[in-house]
């Protein structure tokens, strides 16, 4: 009975050591994607319109897809910089008498968002002035959506 060579030998170790390293690979990726998940918010629609009574503000709707594979969390709202819920506009009425209107949110925050699902967000924006924002017809605003994972997603709207 005769042996098989060791070139042989070596050849059948390092194919068969390829092979497993193949499949432990392939397990690993497979183990680690059950873990890790990905976030991501797209802004699918964003549009601004004048309220139906002139010189109130305007309303801003927003629609937001999570196309991750991980459930998004919407934890703050920014115009222009600033959180939604820290603006407060000032404007002058007829007869010169002032009002002080807070920009509003059509939904109550933190926003939960599972992969696939879409949602609506509507925000407005009172016409008026602070001492760090004054917002007008013609206008580009930027709004940008921050999620509890750290993430921004902004979107441009011009005021009509």
């Amino acid at each position: 009975m005769r042996a098989i060579s060791p070139v042989i030998a070596t050849v059948i170790i390092v194919a068969v050591t390829i092979a497993v390293a193949i499949a432990v690979a392939l397990w690993m990726t497979g183990l680690v994607g059950g873990f890790t998940g990905t976030e991501n918010l797209q802004i699918v629609n964003a549009y601004a319109l004048a309220t139906t009574t002139p010189g109130q503000g305007w309303s801003i709707t927003l629609t937001v897809k999570n196309a991750g594979t991980t459930t998004a969390t919407i934890d703050q709202v920014f115009v222009n910089g600033i959180p939604y819920n820290a603006i407060i506009l000032t404007s002058t009425g007829t007869g010169g008498a002032t009002t002080t209107v807070p920009v509003g949110l059509g939904v109550s925050l933190p926003l939960t968002l599972s992969p696939g699902n879409s949602t609506t967000i509507q925000l407005f924006i009172p016409l008026g002035t602070s001492s760090a924002l004054s917002f007008s017809s013609g206008q580009q605003v930027e709004i940008k959506l921050h999620t509890a994972s750290g993430k921004t997603y902004p979107v441009q709207v011009v005021l009509p």
